[in-house]
């Protein structure tokens, strides 16, 4: 998927959701654990019922990963369910990877030549020669953390160099050296409020891929006042909000009530702050 493809389908729909599909078997309603791959089939219904209003899904491994081989399989059943039915929606691995370049390189050929999603989210502390592999994919997205909306991030994200330069800053102005907006994206955690602006100065026109809104605390309106570019820039992931919205049987008609929420949100903030 371009950039400009993208851009459409934020027009089309009015909408810059992202759904992530962190799919928690301890946390799915029960009585789908009695079906063949339990996973799998909250994640069927939970995408038909919110494909209308969102134009990705990110389903991150980590809650796929913990059940095994079996884990895997719905992974990647859920991808090829996406792009088989809704061909439309940009699918994310949000796998944080990251390694020397010959390991990074089979992390690459997985996600992209095995699985065939279209972005994957990439850690940059080793550097450039372990974030370049993923790169030789032209009509793939990397995402790249930059400014993560935990805790945490202040530990690193926030410290300074002698010129007064944080690290997040020095990751954005050294790694768009590395490809253009056309292919590389940043995560930038809703919870950063205002530090959108400065993420701006440096990165105008990339889209930024932003976790932390609803169940972490983070302002939609916030992020769109300060993130929001001329192409919107913009994917707001929804995890927990979205897909956990009921935990009985109407748990997808929940989720696509919560989703179409969310999209009403997003149509009146494009309205009010695309450039």
């Amino acid at each position: 998927m371009t950039k400009q493809q993208l851009f459409e389908q934020i027009q089309k729909k009015q909408s810059f959701l992202c759904v992530g599909l962190d799919s928690d078997i301890e946390k799915i309603p029960e009585h789908l654990l009695d079906s063949d791959d339990p996973l799998y089939t909250f994640n069927k219904d939970i995408i038909d019922a919110t494909a209308s209003y969102c134009v990705a899904y990110k389903p991150n491994l980590a809650f796929y990963e913990s059940t095994g081989v079996k884990g895997w399989l719905a992974f990647e059943k859920t991808v090829a369910y996406i792009r088989q039915r809704y061909p439309q929606h940009l699918i994310i691995a949000d796998a944080k990877r990251g390694d020397i370049g010959n390991t990074s390189e089979m992390y690459a050929r997985s996600f992209f030549n095995e699985m065939k999603v279209g972005a994957v989210t990439v850690a940059p502390y080793m550097g450039e020669d372990s974030v370049k592999p993923f790169l030789i994919y032209p009509d793939r997205w990397v995402i790249l953390l930059a400014l993560t909306s935990n805790k945490g991030s202040a530990d690193f994200q926030m410290t300074t160099d002698e010129q007064g330069e944080r690290l997040f800053e020095k990751v954005l102005r050294i790694s768009r050296e590395w490809a253009s907006d056309e292919q590389l994206m940043y995560v930038v955690g809703a919870t950063q409020g205002k530090l959108f602006e400065d993420v701006r100065k440096i990165v105008p026109d990339h889209f930024l891929l932003v976790p932390g809104v609803g169940a972490q605390g983070g302002s939609l309106e916030e992020v769109c006042r300060y993130g929001m570019n001329r192409q919107c820039g913009l994917l707001v992931n929804s995890s927990r909000g979205v897909i956990y919205a009921s935990n009985d049987e109407d748990y997808a008609k929940a989720a696509g009530e919560e989703a179409h929420k969310l999209q009403l949100e997003m149509k009146e903030m494009l309205g009010k702050y695309l450039l």
